[in-house]
């Protein structure tokens, strides 16, 4: 009998960096290290390092929250004020001792939105609208996943509605 070869098909997840570690990769390439040789040390594609390195200003100027470590999107600084505000709302909820769910987390995300937009000045039609950031989600798993603090990830009970 011929045994034949079971062919595990491994997904190809998509790896994030860190803020620190984009911020490494620019550094060693100012000095001279070229993006093969990055891209080997890290263990990421040139396409990748070559992403980075594009963003560079961008990737050096933000600022991330206490206790996110991976940003995934460069946002604006409207966003990572409001998920400042609602790390430090939400580590004084937990504290207190109080239950936290991913619709009241979205809805104080949202409260807090609204108000800082509206503490900030519009140049132009095309800025950020109330409308525009609806607390999905995607967001609020981004949002827990970038979170250090694991008791979030913990203390967070998901409503199932049928």
């Amino acid at each position: 009998m011929d045994r034949k070869k079971i062919c595990k098909k491994s997904s190809a997840k998509k790896k994030m960096m860190s803020i620190e570690l984009k911020r490494e990769i620019i550094e060693k390439h100012e000095q001279g290290v070229r993006v093969v040789d990055l891209s080997r040390q890290h263990g990421r594609s040139t396409s990748m390092i070559c992403s980075v390195l594009k963003r560079k200003e961008s990737i050096k100027s933000v600022t991330p929250a206490k206790g996110l470590t991976i940003i995934s999107k460069l946002r604006t600084t409207l966003h990572e004020n409001m998920e400042k505000l609602l790390m430090v709302w939400v580590t004084e909820k937990q504290l207190q001792g109080d239950t936290l769910t991913q619709t009241i987390i979205c809805e104080k995300a949202r409260a807090i939105y609204g108000d800082l937009l509206k503490q900030t000045p519009q140049t132009s039609i095309d800025e950020a609208s109330e409308e525009s950031f609806k607390a999905s989600r995607g967001w609020f798993e981004n949002f827990k996943r970038g979170a250090v603090f694991t008791p979030l990830s913990d203390m967070v009970r998901q409503q199932v509605q049928i």
